[in-house]
């Protein structure tokens, strides 16, 4: 459902697809779902999936929303922190509470859970096009929030919204890289299709 929100909704006009046609392999894939892979310990990994690719999905769009930000606050006539500037450039806006700066100061904190949940529903709140459709359970016991914290720390060494990570597709090789991983790990083949 988040990569179908992808697709509808452009930031700064430019559509993102993943069939960009670039084909060149980044790299990091592998090393990063290694070290999620860890990260992930006994959960299991059709559980796990929606902890990390929830994070991915706003490590993406607070990305994009830093760009946004950065120009806006060049421009002597803008507002960095008005919503409708954001609306006008078909962005996304990101709350204070939601933005991935904001989270990566707090992911050594115990109650980072709660923290990624109030960025999700504040992020909901002021997008309706997210309404219902961003994971809401970090705060839950089972869980652990040093890992979680970890994970925070380790999405934020990638790019994934800003302009050049997106003409390169990063987002997207990286979600479909995991989703096959987190096939893998579940037992099934991600992605294809046999005929009986």
């Amino acid at each position: 459902m988040v990569k179908q929100v992808l697709n509808d909704k452009s930031v700064n006009g430019n559509s993102n697809s993943s069939g960009s046609g670039s084909g060149a392999v980044v790299g990091f894939e592998g090393k990063l779902w290694v070290a999620a892979d860890k990260l992930r310990n006994n959960m299991d990994a059709a559980e796990y999936k929606h902890v990390v690719l929830g994070l991915i999905f706003l490590k993406y769009i607070s990305d994009a929303f830093t760009e946004v930000y950065e120009k806006l606050r060049q421009d002597k006539l803008a507002d960095p922190e008005d919503v409708d500037e954001y609306r006008a450039c078909n962005a996304f806006w990101v709350p204070s509470n939601s933005r991935w700066d904001y989270l990566q100061k707090n992911a050594k904190q115990p109650t980072i859970g709660k923290i990624v949940d109030e960025a999700m529903d504040s992020l909901e709140r002021d997008n309706a096009s997210l309404k219902g459709v961003l994971p809401k359970n970090y705060a839950r016991e089972s869980l652990d929030k040093q890992r979680l914290g970890e994970l925070v720390d380790l999405i934020g060494t990638i790019g994934l919204g800003d302009s050049e990570s997106r003409s390169k597709d990063i987002l997207g090789r990286v979600y479909e890289y995991f989703l096959g991983q987190f096939a893998d790990a579940e037992g099934k083949k991600g992605g294809r299709l046999s005929k009986n």
